[in-house]
């Protein structure tokens, strides 16, 4: 059954699938470094470190990884009112080895309690309350009713004006490309702001040019988008006006997890009122800071770091 949504709903609300990494320590041992993943939820985490009132709407497993999870995110200021708990499935995990080829990721993830979640679970008062949306194309590949579950929390967000956001995470291992082209688009469609990365929208257009990129996504109906360009920054663009907005140069270790730091950093910021030009030039600060340590979660900057190398 789906949570109610209590007084004080949060401002930001993502649906998707987390999971429990194992992360291989050393390159040639039986050593795993135990952290977290899952693209929409540390979009939360980032923008709850950036001061926004965050959410996070999906199932877990009746399991000690499910219980790990929460305990995260109660650690960081997300809301958990709006996760349910599963005790017929497990929680999903995934492992991280290192190789001569570079990293490898194994999914332990079919049947996880995040790809049972359906619409009927949806909080939809708190969807309805909240200020915006998010979701990715994960929280649409893991399962058809996780799909359904998706695209019926769009629906009710546009019913009631709440803003959509959508990062595009095209994962080619959870469908074909042809599906995912099909349903995505038809998200981006419903999307108030769009934040894809530019390998994703290569693929899903067909395009190669930036302005061709925008001018394609923008004619689907997003008012916003900001295309990822990894260290060159994003590629920010409305109907009215479009600029290059550059990154941040660090020395980076890990870009694992940046693009969803970039996200939660933006939204975080556009609820704050600022405008996507904005918006983004802060966000690329926090998702260049987010390289300089391992993981997708621990090196994510909170405002405070963020805003003292703004203002330097």
């Amino acid at each position: 059954m789906a949570p109610n949504a209590p007084a004080g709903t949060p401002s930001v609300l993502a649906l998707g699938e987390a999971m429990v990494e194992f992360n291989q320590s050393e390159k040639d041992g039986p050593t795993y470094l135990q952290g977290f993943g899952g693209d929409t939820s540390n979009f939360c985490i980032a923008a709850a470190r950036q001061g926004a009132s965050t959410g996070f709407v999906s199932a877990v497993g009746g399991d000690q990884f499910g219980r790990l999870l929460l305990d995260l995110w109660q650690r960081e200021h997300v809301d958990t009112s709006f996760v349910c708990i599963d005790d017929q499935a497990s929680t999903g995990v995934y492992f991280v080895s290192h190789g001569p080829s570079g990293h490898q990721f194994d999914y332990l993830r079919a049947g996880s309690a995040a790809s049972r979640y359906a619409p009927r679970d949806l909080p939809l008062d708190a969807i309805a309350a909240a200020k915006v949306i998010h979701l990715s194309g994960i929280s649409l590949a893991i399962s058809v009713s996780a799909c359904d579950a998706a695209l019926a929390a769009i629906e009710h967000a546009r019913a009631n004006r709440v803003l959509v956001s959508f990062d595009t995470n095209l994962r080619l291992k959870l469908w074909p490309l042809a599906r995912a082209r099909a349903v995505m688009l038809e998200a981006i469609r419903q999307t108030d702001i769009c934040l894809p990365s530019w390998d994703d929208v290569i693929e899903l257009t067909g395009l190669s040019k930036r302005d061709d990129i925008v001018d394609f996504l923008l004619a689907q109906g997003p008012r916003i988008v900001a295309l990822k360009l990894g260290k060159e920054g994003s590629y920010v663009a409305t109907p009215d006006e479009r600029c290059v907005v550059p990154g941040h140069a660090v020395d980076a270790v890990d870009a694992t997890g940046a693009g969803d730091c970039f996200g939660g950093a933006f939204i975080a910021r556009i609820v704050a009122g600022d405008d996507p030009f904005k918006a983004a030039r802060y966000a690329n600060v926090a998702a260049a800071l987010s390289t300089q340590g391992f993981g997708a979660v621990a090196p994510i900057p909170d405002r405070g770091t963020v805003e003292k190398l703004l203002g330097a």
